[in-house]
């Protein structure tokens, strides 16, 4: 018998997510069983959640790693951009149901914890058009200044908070209010 947590995933549909991003599959994409293979969904996860930092939370990685790096404790002068970069420490992906070449997928993109310095996504991966959940995966980052590639005192910058605080789900399992 499955974990709790994993029968918990595995009733996930499209509503409990609050991001989307729509994801084509590439032939490249399939392995030799025909179906995606397993190392392509970190690379899923990975794009669905950076599309999320530029767009909503200030990460800007076309400006910031051409400008001279802040001290090691210092934000962006710009309290719109965000001068942090969050560090992966830890992944995890649960298989439900598998996809292939040449579905097109819906990417759902959710928050399960915010701390001072980390967050935890939550990313849910559906063919398009079905509500069943296939994939249930995600990470943590640990925003750290730049320079020193350590937290700081004052946790992750305010900017990048705010973004995403939008994406959290309050008690762990239902949605919160973009």
């Amino acid at each position: 018998m499955a974990p709790p947590e994993i029968a918990l995933k595995k009733r996930r549909t499209r509503a409990d997510y609050i991001y989307h991003q729509v994801h084509r599959t590439r032939w490249f994409d399939n392995d030799m069983y025909a179906h995606l293979n397993n190392t392509v969904y970190p690379a899923l996860f990975d794009s669905i959640i950076n599309t999320y930092l530029i767009t909503h939370c200030g990460m800007d990685p076309f400006t910031i790693n051409n400008a001279p790096s802040p001290s090691p404790s210092s934000s962006s002068s710009d309290p719109t951009k965000a001068s942090q970069v969050g560090i992966m420490v830890s992944s995890y992906c649960d298989y439900f149901a598998s996809v292939s070449f040449p579905d097109v997928l819906d990417l759902g993109l959710r928050v399960t914890k915010l701390g001072s310095s980390s967050v935890t996504y939550e990313v849910g991966v559906f063919k398009q058009g079905e509500d069943e959940v296939k994939v249930v995966g995600g990470y943590t980052h640990v925003f750290v200044a730049r320079g020193t590639m350590r937290p700081t005192r004052e946790g992750m910058e305010t900017v990048v908070r705010r973004g995403l605080e939008g994406l959290l789900v309050k008690d762990g399992e239902g949605r919160a209010k973009l």
